[in-house]
């Protein structure tokens, strides 16, 4: 088994001196939200993008909020706490979803869908879509999100699963028109308040997260955690979890689901769409909602907008909790991280997203895709972490 290296001491400050780059860092962020909100026709969206994800990677980091690193602690030690963390993001927003689609679309008509919500199609491609990024987070530590926050704590290992995932989306995009044609233009999007009306959805929701909550609390084994020496302690995972929900409601009502991986996806298709072997036409792909791609005209989008903020919020929060600790991965490490970014990015372009459009905002808005997603996920990376067991990793 490799043994990781010890942190870079020259980049590690302690607390109390890491207090005025934090606030640097976090004066950077508003900089660039107002300079931002001067920017013709979107400039409120792309200020107020700036703010949530700065915001978001606040929360991310202090609560350790990985759907890879939480799922392990209930692997390896039945520590359900950031499972749980998850469960009240996803009641939170479910219960702000359904409050903002009444005033959006009064009638769940079928038909009918809320505007931009991530309400995805189901079938085998979402399946594969989800197992693959599952691996894909087991095999490189984190998933896309973590790998952002952690960005901010000076991973050197996050920039080439993030390199991967791009590679991954280009992936996706050889691939779509035959799943598109295959299977996705048939496939059904479910959306449970057609059948249940809001109150039903809603309740339903609200009833299976209890459940599962119930669940986790009886194999829950683990005590509390002591800190590490020189670090500020973490949030509690609940608390992390209900300002994620929080958070997402907000962005939904003000600028659209929560999502980190459009604006890494729009960068690989733009990338490679002046290459001959590229698709000249994605087969349906901007007919469905989710973490969307273009081909990029201008240099800020929301999206982008969020996941820089995202980058330097926890990169603030870091800084602050003495958490900014960078590394020198080995070989095999670095190699894990392409090949699982590689995995994710597939997934998250066939299933229209990763942990964030996919499951959080997709389960928020009462999608069966987000609920497919989720199972199928967290199969895998049950899958994924016995392998690494196995390996020796």
């Amino acid at each position: 088994m490799s043994t990781p290296s010890s942190p870079l001491p020259l980049f590690i400050l302690p607390p109390w001196r890491a207090v005025l780059p934090a606030v640097a860092v976090v004066a950077l962020a508003l900089l660039l939200a107002g300079q931002l909100s001067d920017v013709p026709g979107e400039g409120r969206e792309l200020a107020l993008s700036v703010l949530l994800g700065a915001g978001f990677g606040v929360v991310l980091q202090r609560s350790r909020f990985c759907f890879y690193c939480v799922s392990r602690d209930f692997f390896e030690q039945r520590d359900a706490r950031g499972l749980l963390g998850i469960l009240a993001a996803l009641a939170a927003g479910t219960l702000g979803y359904h409050l903002l689609f009444g005033a959006f679309l009064p009638v769940p008509a079928p038909g009918r869908l809320p505007p931009g919500a991530h309400i995805g199609p189901v079938s085998w491609v979402l399946v594969a879509g989800a197992a693959s990024f599952g691996l894909g987070m087991a095999l490189s530590g984190s998933c896309i999100s973590a790998h952002l926050y952690r960005l901010g704590e000076g991973s050197l290992a996050s920039p080439v699963a993030l390199l991967g995932a791009g590679a991954g989306f280009v992936l996706g995009f050889l691939t779509w028109n035959f799943l598109y044609l295959s299977s996705l233009q048939e496939a059904p999007v479910v959306w449970l308040p057609h059948t249940l009306g809001y109150a039903g959805s809603a309740a339903l929701q609200v009833a299976v997260l209890g459940g599962l909550a119930w669940w986790l609390a009886r194999r829950h084994r683990a005590g509390d955690a002591a800190g590490a020496a020189g670090r500020r302690p973490r949030w509690a995972a609940h608390v992390g979890g209900l300002l994620v929900g929080f958070i997402a409601v907000l962005a939904y009502f003000r600028v659209g689901p929560l999502g980190v991986t459009a604006e890494l996806g729009s960068l690989a298709r733009t990338a490679a769409s002046g290459a001959s072997w590229f698709p000249a036409r994605l087969e349906g792909l901007d007919s469905f909602a989710g973490c969307a791609t273009t081909v990029k005209e201008t240099l800020w989008s929301a999206n982008g907008a969020f996941v820089v903020a995202l980058v330097l919020g926890a990169l603030a929060a870091a800084l602050y909790a003495g958490d900014f600790r960078p590394r020198l991965p080995g070989v095999g490490e670095l190699a894990r991280a392409l090949c699982g970014g590689v995995l994710m990015g597939w997934g998250a372009m066939v299933a229209l997203g990763c942990t964030v459009g996919t499951l959080l905002s997709g389960v928020m808005a009462a999608a069966l895709s987000g609920w497919v997603f989720g199972a199928v996920v967290f199969a895998f990376t049950w899958l994924g972490w016995r392998l690494r067991r196995r390996a020796g990793w």
